[in-house]
């Protein structure tokens, strides 16, 4: 079942995703060369807590962490650890928070110091095809039009798109209805209606789609072991334009200073 929100639960929705792109922003200003991911994990717990919320991952079906940290061949689902960030690395930050009965959801994958070209692309196209996913998100689209845009564009350029992994609606609930695939078809699956709120999130990947399960039963990496990239954003569906909660504004003020 759907659960359309009403614009007092879009506003605490909204209220939780300003926290979290917040958050986001402190993370980014601690990402270089020989910082660890845990470092990164406790940072995060520590700033939405102090700001009343709470880290919507932390415990959720028994994952240990307040971030899904990903770095390099890693998709997503990746655990904080020991590891040291290498220049040439890059991370993905995927984050939640959960606020006054409501959760928010948003990912951003960061590059470390002088990365490849080719990465650099990779990262650029995965951003441009959350974007262009976001952009279908509006009253009488379908949410196969957000779908096929996504794989459409991310093909384009030769990436494997995730299948595996999707989208979701998001609420009261971290995962709730309905599921959103980055690949798909024009026109097809449920219409798309206003108060409706969904969490878009791209998991591109620079070789094939294929991808394992690592045997701490979380952690997912590309088959070929090839880098992999995830930008995510929870967005309202909204008449004329899609109304995007979650922000990078904050990660990119960090990166400047």
């Amino acid at each position: 079942m759907i659960n359309y929100k009403t614009e007092e639960e879009i506003e605490l929705i909204r209220q939780s995703a300003l926290i979290l792109s917040k958050a986001h922003g402190e993370i980014a200003r601690l990402i270089k060369e020989g910082v660890s991911t845990l470092t990164l994990d406790k940072r995060a717990e520590e700033f939405i807590k102090d700001s009343g919320g709470q880290p919507s991952f932390k415990n959720y079906n028994g994952f240990p962490y307040s971030l899904c940290i990903s770095v390099n061949a890693t998709v997503v689902h990746g655990f904080p650890s020991k590891y040291t960030l290498n220049d040439g690395d890059i991370i993905s930050v995927d984050a939640g928070v959960y606020y006054k009965g409501f959760h928010s959801d948003c990912a951003y994958t960061h590059a470390v110091g002088n990365v490849s070209e080719e990465v650099k692309d990779l990262l650029k196209v995965t951003k441009e095809s959350l974007y262009k996913g976001i952009e279908k998100a509006t009253v009488g689209s379908r949410l196969g039009d957000i779908s096929y845009t996504i794989q459409e564009h991310a093909e384009a350029h030769g990436y494997g798109v995730v299948r595996e992994l999707v989208g979701h609606g998001i609420g009261q609930d971290l995962h709730e209805s309905p599921e959103v695939p980055n690949y798909g078809r024009r026109g097809q699956g449920i219409k798309l209606q206003n108060g409706l709120v969904i969490a878009i999130e791209p998991m591109i990947n620079l070789g094939t789609r294929h991808i394992v399960q690592e045997d701490d039963g979380w952690t997912i990496r590309t088959k070929d072991k090839k880098p992999s990239a995830h930008f995510e954003h929870s967005v309202v569906v909204r008449k004329d334009k899609a109304e995007i909660l979650t922000t990078f504004d904050y990660i990119e003020e960090a990166k400047k200073s």
